[in-house]
């Protein structure tokens, strides 16, 4: 319980304490006028600086194929779905093949009537030529023969003008015979008539054949290489004609990443330049690309060149036309001079500048800005690693008293180390960093 006695006391003491805080306030003020504030001062640091280009794209495979009927019919099966994976050669779709099996089983019909009349002319119609010229040549030479021996019983009048009439016939008659028999056994050798056209048949029937097992072959539709099924336009039970589009397939192979990028930045592309594609439904996994192809025209609608990359090994979850960000590696440098872009006025000009602290003022330099990259330029010329920068800020102006203090250790990734992605100063046109219309920015 405080007495009445000591109450003067306690004024006395309250009193002298905030005199004592009074005059701490006045020695804290001054030493701020005539000492100037207390700034966390940044000292450049040597490290790795990475220049990249940032973008939006889309997933691209190299072709799409569209796949339809050859021939007019009605589908019977389609053991596929919309999505699926399928090898090559898989069935896809079935047509209702009665009607042209049918017709390969009439086409080959034809073809063994066509094979069978070709082996009747060389089994029995060339080996019965060949008696009938035997048979004909030996009644030519009887005719002749006794035409011979009539003629010669005239001579001596023992024969008739009607006997060497019916003679000279029968004669006559032989050689007619003889040059049929000739005539028809050389029709059956190889180079004859018969046997050309015997032979035409057989061929024209295997064409035959061979156009009906197409039709019927055209019946299956199967997938031409092996890919992923990224649409049906068909069911079951439909009428389709040929030529028009049922499914479209995007083979497997080699992915490609379509990016338009700024035409300013044309000078900083290269083929053969790395760099990190995430696609936006999955933005924590990152996926190394490089860069394949660079269009020699630019776009006068939207001033931009056409890019593309490759994703060697992309996962499962990429689709056609997915959205991507794409981070071009377009120049890296070890053992820079660095500052923290927030340290630097005007870092896109060419007049960049910062302000350091000299004998306790801010004082004006100019300096030379390299790579850009992750929130971090590259000081080429105008600082040393001595040097203590005022950041931007901080408010101060050249020629201020200045009282400098260590700035705290930069968090996540290392002050001398640049990653893709990240620097404000890169972006698509009218959008955040790194999206947009997919207009990439460079670093400058």
């Amino acid at each position: 319980m405080t007495t009445t006695a000591s109450r003067p006391r306690l004024r006395r003491i309250l009193r002298w304490l905030l005199l004592a805080a009074a005059a701490g306030l006045l020695v804290f003020g001054a030493a701020e006028l005539v000492l100037g504030p207390r700034i966390a001062a940044i000292t450049p640091e040597r490290g790795e600086v990475v220049r990249t280009i940032v973008a939006s794209g889309r997933i691209l495979a190299p072709y799409r194929v569209d796949i339809g009927a050859q021939i007019t019919g009605v589908v019977a099966e389609i053991p596929v779905d919309e999505g699926q994976t399928v090898r090559r050669d898989q069935v896809l779709v079935r047509l209702d093949d009665r009607e042209a099996d049918a017709n390969v089983r009439l086409a080959d019909a034809a073809l063994a009537q066509a094979r069978a009349k070709l082996r009747q002319i060389a089994d029995v119609t060339l080996p019965v030529a060949r008696q009938n010229v035997a048979q004909a040549e030996a009644n030519l030479v009887a005719a002749q023969a006794a035409f011979t021996r009539v003629e010669k019983l005239k001579e001596t009048g023992f024969a008739t003008q009607a006997q060497i009439d019916d003679a000279r016939k029968a004669r006559d008659v032989a050689v007619a015979q003889a040059r049929a028999a000739h005539l028809q056994l050389e029709s059956s050798l190889p180079a004859g008539t018969d046997r050309v056209m015997a032979e035409a048949a057989v061929a024209q029937a295997e064409a035959a054949l061979a156009a009906a097992a197409t039709k019927l072959a055209y019946t299956v539709i199967a997938a031409p290489a092996d890919g992923v099924l990224i649409a049906r336009n068909v069911e079951r039970g439909d009428v389709v004609q040929a030529g028009r589009t049922l499914m479209t397939l995007s083979p497997a192979g080699e992915t490609q990443v379509l990016v338009q990028i700024d035409e300013k930045n044309m000078g900083l592309l290269a083929l053969g330049q790395k760099a990190l594609v995430s696609a936006d439904a999955y933005p924590d996994d990152r996926l190394a690309a490089e860069l394949v192809y660079l269009n020699p025209s630019v776009d006068p609608q939207t001033a931009t060149v056409q890019v593309k990359l490759r994703l060697p090994a992309p996962p499962a979850y990429v689709r056609q036309d997915m959205t991507v960000s794409v981070d071009i590696e377009v120049a890296r440098k070890a053992d820079a001079l660095i500052l923290p872009t927030t340290a630097v006025h005007d870092p896109l000009t060419r007049r960049a500048w910062v302000l350091i602290v000299e004998d306790g003022r801010a004082v004006r330099r100019p300096v030379t800005i390299g790579l850009r990259g992750d929130g971090r330029v590259e000081i080429t010329d105008g600082l040393s690693p001595d040097d203590r920068v005022i950041p931007v800020r901080a408010g101060i102006d050249p020629g201020d008293r200045v009282r400098p203090r260590a700035a705290p250790a930069p968090t996540g990734a290392s002050a001398g180390a640049a990653t893709p992605a990240s620097d404000p100063s890169v972006g698509g046109r009218g959008g955040e960093p790194g999206r947009g219309t997919g207009t990439g920015r460079g670093m400058f």
